[in-house]
C-alpha cells in the first residue's frame, strides 16, 4: 500500500471521506483516484507526545496495515489519525483498533475470499 504524503491529498480524504473513531484512532476513508489501488496516510499530532512517541505510534499503525494488507479491499485512500490515548499502547491494542475501524468502514474482505 502506497503512502499519502502531501497535505492536499490528506485534505481531500478529510473532506470527501467518511470517518469512524474508537478510543485510540480515527480512520477516514475515501475512494481512490481512478486507476489507483489505494493509499495510506498516518497523522500523529504533537498532542500524542514527543517525536519518539509519535514515531512509535506511527510505526505500530503502519505495521498493522502491512501485516494485514491482504485483508483490505483495494481502491480506497485511508487516513489514520492517532488520538492521545494511543500513547503507550502495545502492538496488539493498536492492531485491534485498526481492524475494528476497518470493519466499521466495510473495507475488510470476507474471510473466504482472503484465503485464495
Amino acid at each position: 500500500m502506497e503512502s499519502i504524503k502531501n497535505n492536499r491529498d490528506f485534505l481531500t480524504v478529510y473532506r470527501t471521506g467518511r470517518s469512524y473513531a474508537n478510543r485510540y484512532l480515527v480512520m477516514y476513508l475515501a475512494p481512490a483516484q481512478e486507476g489507483e489501488e489505494g493509499r495510506l496516510g498516518i497523522s500523529v499530532s504533537k498532542k500524542v507526545g514527543n517525536s519518539v512517541v509519535r514515531h512509535r505510534v506511527k510505526r505500530l499503525i503502519k505495521e498493522s496495515f502491512r501485516l494485514n494488507v491482504n485483508r483490505f479491499r483495494n481502491g480506497c485512500d485511508i487516513v489514520v489519525v492517532a488520538r492521545k490515548e494511543a500513547k503507550g499502547r502495545n502492538y496488539s491494542e493498536i492492531e485491534s483498533a485498526v481492524m475494528h475501524l476497518a470493519r466499521l468502514h466495510g473495507v475488510l474482505l470476507t474471510e473466504d475470499s482472503s484465503s485464495e
